[in-house]
């Protein structure tokens, strides 16, 4: 009588597939841990002094590694902490670089005393604070505005004043929510 079972060695072939496919599912998967910890750390807006281009309950994806391959460019929206306080997330748009000197006159940014292009970016700046004098920047610092000016804490102010490189956790990039306002952040 005839066997209808022969070991061929597919039992063996099986094996060896799914040991490669449980490689590859676990490369797949620290690639991903991997990019969404360097690009995609969420953070969840609160307060106005964004608005409009962010609101409070937006959520946005922050990429901690592109400040590493660049530096910080003007109008770029970064998050930041306060020295000796990093509990306190910052959200702010930079309008001021390294080497720079920022002052605020008649609501209006000067920057190496000409007016800078904001755009429709950044509102009226009724109380310039500490620009009301000029600022100067020391090398690696940055002067930091909200888009709403009259809701926000920033540079203009002794509590926050000039943001150091150190201090910046990265570049705002994504928002994910709500979906209606899917998109990235200019």
């Amino acid at each position: 009588m005839r066997s209808y079972y022969q070991d061929n060695g597919a039992g063996q072939g099986r094996l060896k597939t799914l040991l490669s496919w449980g490689v590859d599912i676990v490369a797949v998967i620290t690639l991903a841990l991997f990019v969404v910890m360097m690009f995609g750390t969420k953070i969840t807006m609160s307060g106005r002094s964004m608005e409009p281009t962010l609101q409070t309950g937006d959520v946005v994806l922050l990429d901690k590694l592109w400040y590493n391959f660049t530096k910080p460019k003007r109008m770029d929206v970064v998050a930041f902490q306060n020295m000796g306080d990093d509990t306190k997330t910052y959200i702010k748009r930079i309008v001021g670089l390294p080497g720079e000197t920022v002052q605020i006159q008649g609501g209006k940014l000067y920057v190496n005393g000409e007016e800078a292009e904001l755009g429709e970016k950044v509102g009226a700046i009724a109380l310039p604070g500490l620009a009301e004098t000029a600022v100067e920047l020391k090398k690696d610092e940055y002067f930091v505005l909200g888009d709403n000016p009259e809701t926000s804490e920033d540079s203009r102010f002794a509590n926050v004043g000039n943001v150091h490189i150190s201090q910046i956790r990265g570049k705002l990039w994504l928002r994910m929510s709500p979906f209606s306002r899917f998109g990235f952040i200019k």
